[in-house]
């Protein structure tokens, strides 16, 4: 057998096994020092089986370490740098991208079919969730009409477990998802769907991802005294222990992870600007004066991402100028050159030349322009795909509006009538809006992310390294 070569696979009767049906629960934002009292089903969870701090990678953010955690390789290894990143055959910046084809090596699901191609698995809602080889699954997905609509929906393989999920729960909460209204409707609405998913299905393997309180954590900051995080925490605990009851009911294993965790934040860095004053960025100026990223026409630019910002470099004899001023910013920690990316596992040519690292209390602004009347018209809305970095604000109303819900109300009515409106209620400006940040590793491992699991014997005795979940879910799922 040639180096590298696949091993070739043995008769399927003779290596199918015992297998236990599991529920692994992504609970977005959990961290050690949230499990207690406001969540007595998660806790109950712990004590019975184990809590275990959980080693993540960078950047920390949804696509990278959920890839690395179906994966167990490095984000260096499976291309998934960020949450977008810049395609650089298109010169084109794309963040949220479904494709699973767009995550290399072999995923938690195939290995297990493998192992038993009796073996099914559901996949709800986690990441590059479209054309996986999942056997069921279902994200958001909206549908954008031509008249500049953007309607509440999924996408569900099978395609007709897509109007299955809208019979039994309705509509798909989309605005509650994400943006200023987003809050515990879209989580209950992913649990119920998860519980359909296993009681019509029954799959081995469930994965089911919940959002809550990746939210008011990034708009309040971790800070456990508001009221208002205390009831984030036993909303989203309510909503686990449903499926933590059925899954005890059914004799199933249980494990439950986070991503990443969320630390106390002040504001934010606005690297493209600083690139823009050294004459480094490229903007496209609009014929009604707005402004746009010119990626392909810049010398350097950067693709802001929480609290990582991959920096692209077109000359790389600039690249040793373009890392000594951002370097040289206020609020930025460290900037990796390749030997550093390679250290930390982040060496892919979807990464930049340079990956800026923020202050544990800062995050990184897409911000590029330095008139307010010359940004983009979509820099005033929720708009995912078409802002080139991430965008906390969006989460928050323009405190400029005294009346934020009937603005948007109206705005809505508006559009309903067949006018064409933007949703212009996002702040351009208010970036200490922002209380909670994630994408670097945490100091304290009680602030970071966590595994919890319902077989104290599959346990192990320390933290379990991101690229370690796979084979830790697959032991839950093959282990007597």
């Amino acid at each position: 057998m040639r180096p590298g070569e696949a091993k070739p696979l043995a008769d399927p009767s003779s290596r199918r096994s015992a297998m236990h049906r599991t529920l692994v629960l992504l609970v977005v934002g959990l961290a050690p020092n949230l499990v207690g009292p406001h969540t007595p089903h998660l806790a109950r969870l712990a004590q019975r089986g184990g809590m275990r701090p959980l080693t993540t990678v960078t950047p920390a953010v949804t696509c990278t370490a959920q890839s690395t955690l179906v994966t167990g390789l490095m984000p260096g290894a499976h291309g998934a740098v960020a949450n977008g990143w810049y395609f650089r055959d298109l010169a084109e910046v794309m963040f949220w991208k479904q494709s699973n084809r767009l995550v290399h090596g072999e995923k938690i699901w195939e290995a297990a079919k493998r192992r038993d191609p009796a073996f099914t698995c559901a996949k709800m809602f986690w990441w590059y969730n479209m054309y996986s080889s999942a056997d069921f699954s279902a994200t958001p997905r909206p549908m954008y009409p031509a008249d500049g609509r953007k309607i509440p929906d999924h996408y569900a393989q099978p395609s007709a477990l897509h109007d299955e999920l809208d019979a039994a729960l309705g509509q798909f909460p989309l605005f509650k998802f994400w943006g200023p209204l987003a809050d515990i409707t879209s989580s209950q609405w992913i649990g119920k769907a998860t519980l359909h998913v296993m009681r019509t299905r029954t799959p081995t393997l469930t994965l089911c991802y919940l959002p809550h309180l990746d939210y008011n954590l990034q708009r309040l900051g971790p800070d456990l005294t508001r009221p208002r995080l205390q009831r984030d925490l036993k909303e989203i605990d309510d909503v686990c222990g449903e499926l933590l009851e059925y899954a005890e009911r059914e004799g199933m294993r249980v494990l439950v992870v986070s991503e990443y965790g969320i630390t106390a934040a002040t504001d934010a860095v606005h690297v493209n600007r600083a690139l823009r004053d050294a004459g480094l960025l490229a903007v496209r100026r609009e014929e009604h004066g707005r402004e746009t990223l010119d990626a392909g026409a810049s010398t350097a630019f950067a693709v802001a991402d929480h609290q990582i910002a991959h920096v692209y470099v077109a000359d790389p004899e600039r690249i040793g100028e373009v890392k000594a001023l951002i370097e040289g910013l206020e609020g930025v920690e460290a900037v990796w050159d390749d030997a550093a990316k390679r250290a930390n596992g982040l060496d892919h040519p979807r990464s930049g030349e340079l990956v800026a690292i923020a202050r544990p209390d800062r995050w990184f602004s897409y911000y590029y322009w330095r008139d307010e009347e010359r940004a983009p018209d979509f820099a005033r809305t929720v708009d995912i795909h078409r802002k080139p970095g991430y965008d906390p604000v969006e989460l928050f109303f323009d405190p400029a509006y005294r009346f934020p819900n009937l603005a948007a109300g109206w705005r809505l009515a508006v559009r309903k009538l067949g006018f064409r409106r933007l949703l212009d209620v996002i702040s351009l400006k208010d970036t200490q809006l922002v209380r909670g940040a994630h994408g670097r590793l945490t100091d304290d491992p009680g602030e970071g992310p966590l595994v919890i699991g319902s077989e104290p014997e599959l346990m192990p005795p320390g933290p379990v390294h991101a690229t370690d979940f796979k084979a830790l879910t697959l032991d839950h799922v093959f282990s007597r």
